[in-house]
């Protein structure tokens, strides 16, 4: 399995991948997961009646800072030069709760889905960090690559959650 994990050597010891050889190329990746919540802590989002203040202001800036940190939260993630990040947080009735969804990109030789997958996973905690007095049983779900484009893989595209 060694030989098919680009973070492992041949003697499968982890290392940082050499990118060096890649082509600079336009580089996206989109993820997305969810917060799941009664009712009425949903409504101290739409109310903005929270105790901690903007919910979903605060947990957009938390995202995106974390993007840009990505490198020194996962060991072997390059640091990149991040040309963009957009976080949308969507609160939901039906779900009750919160559809998180990040877009990163860049120019480099390396792909930003760890980005992505950060920048998520830090906004879905900051959303639960700020309600958590209200409710201690908040669910985050479903964490993951929607799409990723650039570079010699190209691109991949999630199947919808309903199909799987």
């Amino acid at each position: 399995m060694t030989g098919k994990l680009s973070h492992f050597d041949a003697q499968g010891q982890a290392h940082m991948v050499d990118v060096s050889a890649k082509a600079v190329t336009e580089r996206i990746a989109v993820a997305a997961g969810r917060v799941v919540m009664a009712p009425e802590t949903l409504d101290l989002v739409l109310q903005g009646s929270a105790k901690k203040g903007d919910v979903l202001g605060i947990a957009r800036i938390a995202g995106i800072m974390a993007a840009k940190r990505t490198a020194d939260l996962i060991p072997l993630c390059h640091p990149l030069p991040i040309t963009r990040v957009a976080l949308d947080l969507v609160p939901d009735t039906a779900l009750p709760g919160v559809h998180v969804q990040a877009t990163v990109q860049t120019s480099g030789q390396t792909g930003v889905e760890m980005e992505a997958l950060t920048a998520v996973s830090v906004a879905c905690l900051t959303v639960y960090d700020m309600l958590k007095a209200a409710e201690k049983s908040m669910r985050i779900e479903g964490i993951r690559v929607l799409l990723k484009d650039g570079g010699k893989s190209g691109r991949y595209e999630a199947e919808p959650e309903a199909a799987r």
